[in-house]
């Protein structure tokens, strides 16, 4: 009875074993093999467009951060710039032409659609002080840091 028992375990792990490596297995979508749609991209992916990130320098000169960005492209009204807390985020959108349907490209690397970066500051700023410019593609963002307060130290006397 045991033995039975051990020969139909392996007659069935065998069976599922034949039926995955099988070729039909790897066309049918419920089949069990993880490896069958590996060349297939998820639905998921279509539904939702990645942004792109923008690249940065951000330094310190004076009593200033500093943050540059290339931006070529793109109207000073189609950027937006806010702070909180201590999270500087820049976003904006760069607006293909028109779609040439037809042409034939050779190269085509330039990114068009949604951007933004959000970037953590190092020192408190001045929010109100802010400033931003556009100059031959380049957007300059100046954020006045906040003067520390002198620290004053106290001397304890001893009370009479």
């Amino acid at each position: 009875m045991f033995g039975k028992k051990k020969k139909k375990e392996a007659t069935a792990v065998k069976e599922q074993t034949d039926a995955w490596l099988e070729p039909e297995a790897a066309h049918d979508e419920h089949s069990e093999n993880p490896l069958q749609n590996l060349d297939k991209q998820p639905d998921w992916i279509d539904q939702e467009e990645e942004e792109g990130q923008l690249s940065v320098d951000v330094y310190q000169e004076g009593g200033n951060i500093i943050v540059k960005s290339t931006i070529a492209g793109i109207e000073p009204e189609d950027v937006d710039i806010s702070i909180t807390n201590d999270m500087l985020t820049i976003r904006g959108e760069r607006k293909q032409e028109k779609t040439q349907h037809g042409r034939d490209y050779f190269f085509q690397e330039c990114y068009w659609g949604a951007f933004s970066r959000s970037i953590i500051l190092p020192v408190e700023v001045d929010v109100k002080k802010i400033d931003a410019t556009i100059k031959n593609g380049i957007l300059t963002i100046v954020l006045p840091k906040i003067e520390q307060k002198s620290k004053k130290s106290i001397k304890v006397k001893e009370e009479e």
